[in-house]
């Protein structure tokens, strides 16, 4: 493996990030899983149930002389909504919180600078809730979650959620994806070097549909059937 470094980051369904952050240049890795809790080895039971104080995570391995923190950064707030608190949409809990776990005194002055120059821009109308807290533990979730978009694409919670918040991705980072050409004179479409904000966020709207999954349950939101759509 190359010289690499490590980013832990919160942003309510971890299947989401997962499926976003797997599909970038310049990240080697990524692991669903579970920090910021008090309990050792929590299960996904446990943690579902917003008692053992853990926050679904991915873990990305990354490149940094091809992606930087910053880059990741200006993904995570296009991808998720910061301004809810414990909850992402219909995913309701402190177990979906926004949160940056940061593996270094870099990583905390990065995220923190972020978040003032996005709440300079006034992005969005309310204030940015996202943690930003120095990660003590992090716990891989269970197999079944590793890479579960990529292998569950016909799922319902799949197909109706994260299919068009990665399909709205995938356009808006053409020119960053993995297999998908060079990334032109590493321009991304988030300026973070040149503080210039251009962040149009994925809408996420209420819930009003239930699916079942094993082996717990998420709600779907139905206005996201409309967008799979468009």
């Amino acid at each position: 493996m190359s010289n690499h470094e490590i980013a832990t980051l919160a942003g309510g369904c971890f299947w989401c990030l997962e499926a976003v952050y797997e599909q970038l240049v310049g990240v080697e890795k990524v692991v669903s899983g579970y920090a910021g809790g008090t309990v050792s080895n929590p299960s996904y039971e446990q943690v579902c149930t917003g008692s053992t104080g853990h926050a679904e995570v991915v873990q990305i391995t990354f490149d940094p002389e091809v992606i930087s923190f910053r880059d990741l950064l200006g993904v995570f707030f296009t991808v998720h909504d910061p301004t809810t608190l414990n909850r992402q949409g219909a995913d309701v809990g402190s177990q979906y919180r926004s949160a940056i776990f940061y593996h270094s005194d870099e990583q905390e002055t990065i995220a923190q600078e972020v978040i003032r120059e996005l709440e300079a821009a006034r992005i969005w109308d309310d204030p940015i809730v996202t943690e930003v807290t120095p990660l003590a533990d992090f716990y891989a979730a269970e197999d079944y979650h590793q890479g579960y978009f990529r292998k569950n694409p016909n799922q319902g919670y799949c197909q109706v959620v994260i299919a068009p918040k990665v399909a709205k991705f995938r356009q808006r980072y053409m020119n960053q994806l993995a297999g998908d050409g060079k990334r032109e004179g590493h321009s991304w479409t988030i300026s973070i070097a040149k503080r210039s904000w251009n962040i149009i966020p994925i809408p996420i709207t209420m819930a009003c549909w239930t699916i079942p999954i094993s082996p717990m349950r998420r709600t779907i939101p139905c206005a996201a059937i409309g967008s799979a759509l468009t």
